[in-house]
């Protein structure tokens, strides 16, 4: 299972399904990072992995159509099987969601349908939370599609809201479980216990019926 990854920032979800894969949690090789950033910690890692890396952007590709076609070129390329968003703050064109379809995934720091869509990312989520006066939030992965955060769930965690919480410090306790959650999840696709639409496992990677 090849995976590909989008990052606009620091990478860190990236690097946790990274180390998975080195160490033999996670059957995948990670094929390729493509960022919007140029100065990304995302494409710093990868360079750090030897992993083939991309800044591809309004930069690079002012024409949405031509980027579009850029990053999915950059995919086909390298092969990839299931896409991941791990912290990628754009939008993804129409070519790139239709022959990816379903085997997009993205992790979200709540437990959707809540907190969720435009401006509903990073500190923004956790302050939401707070203000709501929520006892529970979570992480959230879901199948992406051309609206936010309204694709299929794949898998949900829960983590708890502590007493005397600030954003800050419910920020790093989710993300601490988006670490842990994430390798997981592809495990269960990859291993066939769980399925997405858009990936079909290998037939000789099939387990047995």
């Amino acid at each position: 299972m090849k995976l590909g990854f989008l990052a606009s920032h620091n990478g860190s979800n990236m690097q946790a399904i990274i180390e998975a894969c080195k160490t033999g949690a996670l059957q995948a090789t990670p094929a390729v990072v493509i960022s919007n950033n140029a100065e990304s910690g995302a494409l710093a890692r990868a360079k750090r992995e030897s992993i083939p890396s991309y800044h591809l952007s309004s930069k690079t590709h002012p024409s949405p159509e031509r980027l579009d076609r850029a990053i999915l070129d950059a995919l086909l390329a390298h092969q990839v099987d299931i896409v991941i968003l791990a912290g990628y703050m754009k939008k993804l064109g129409e070519l790139t969601l239709k022959r990816f379809e379903g085997a997009i995934l993205n992790i979200h720091p709540a437990l959707l349908p809540k907190f969720g869509g435009q401006g509903m990312y990073g500190i923004h989520v956790h302050e939401a939370v707070l203000a709501a006066g929520e006892h529970e939030t979570g992480v959230t992965i879901h199948l992406v599609t051309e609206e936010y955060d309204s694709g299929a769930i794949i898998g949900q965690e829960n983590v708890p809201v502590m007493p005397g919480d600030t954003p800050k410090s419910l920020q790093e306790r989710v993300l601490k479980t988006e670490h842990a959650y994430f390798p997981k999840v592809l495990q269960k696709i990859e291993s066939g216990e769980m399925a997405i639409p858009g990936y079909k496992m290998p037939t000789s990677q099939c387990p047995d019926r």
